[in-house]
């Protein structure tokens, strides 16, 4: 099993759930409103007057076999839309109960 921890602009939420869904992806833990800047380009996810925009979270556990097929699907979202920032990092799972 692995996790993918995804973190994006706001306005990527309802598609990346929705992507989750199509593909088998269930459960997911989700926090909406987190702040951040990326390392490399788009503009700081910060809720403030000057950088009003925030970001969003999910992280979910999936088999091995979904991992590549959810990052290419998120690659694409990125690539279509750069400036608004999406990240996705995978790190296994050891355990779970």
């Amino acid at each position: 099993m692995k996790s993918i921890f995804i973190a994006f602009d706001q306005a990527y939420y309802d598609r990346i759930v929705d992507m989750l869904e199509r593909n088998n992806c269930r459960g997911f833990t989700a926090w909406q409103e987190v702040q951040g800047r990326g390392s490399d380009k788009g503009e700081p996810h910060y809720g403030s007057h000057a950088w009003p925009s925030l970001a969003s979270a999910i992280i979910t556990i999936v088999e091995d076999s979904r991992v590549d097929s959810i990052l290419e699907k998120l690659h694409q979202m990125d690539a279509a839309t750069p400036k608004l920032g999406l990240r996705a990092f995978v790190w296994n799972i050891e355990q779970s109960i």
